[in-house]
């Protein structure tokens, strides 16, 4: 998995494409906790339930479906976020299933559920090139916590800032 730093890049990227018009900084802050909401599966370890369960690590809370139902759930909060229904629901919606896509890039672990509860498959993107994060505070300050952030600011923090950029050149040329 990318690590918890690099999961808000896509809400951030999108609020910046998008604009303040468009994702409230209440909504921006809903969308960055969004974006790491998946890996709270990881309390499932000390449950005794096991990685390769479908509600343990990379399993339900990384599907798809999680994403719709839990933007759904965010999209009734629209008022509070300072936004509308579908904005809210579109944008948390994306913010969470992002994390299983960026998952999926990752050269470690056991796939993503992303098609749960319709297929027990986990799932893996054509090419691995994101270096998977440790789990836990302690493995991930040290020198492979440094190589998994080298992998992530190569791998989807410079893409996103440059899909950040031209969303934001488009936006304003289309304002003009």
């Amino acid at each position: 998995m990318p690590s918890v730093f690099t999961h808000p890049a896509v809400p951030l990227v999108l609020s910046l494409g998008l604009g303040r018009e468009v994702v409230s900084s209440r909504l921006l802050v809903c969308g960055i906790v969004a974006s790491a909401l998946p890996d709270l599966d990881v309390l499932a370890f000390p449950l005794g339930i096991s990685y390769s369960s479908q509600f343990g690590h990379r399993g339900f809370s990384h599907s798809l479906l999680f994403a719709v139902l839990a933007g759904l759930a965010g999209g009734c909060f629209f008022r509070w976020l300072r936004s509308t229904f579908s904005r809210c629901f579109f944008f948390l919606t994306v913010s969470i299933a992002s994390h299983g896509l960026l998952d999926a890039f990752t050269n470690g672990g056991l796939g993503v559920a992303l098609l749960w509860p319709w297929s027990d498959h986990r799932y893996f993107a054509p090419f691995r090139v994101i270096e998977v994060s440790p789990i836990g505070v302690a493995t991930f300050f040290s020198e492979r916590g440094l190589l998994v952030l080298k992998s992530e600011f190569l791998w989807i923090w410079l893409p996103a800032i440059v899909a950040g950029i031209v969303m934001l050149l488009i936006r304003r040329a289309l304002s003009r």
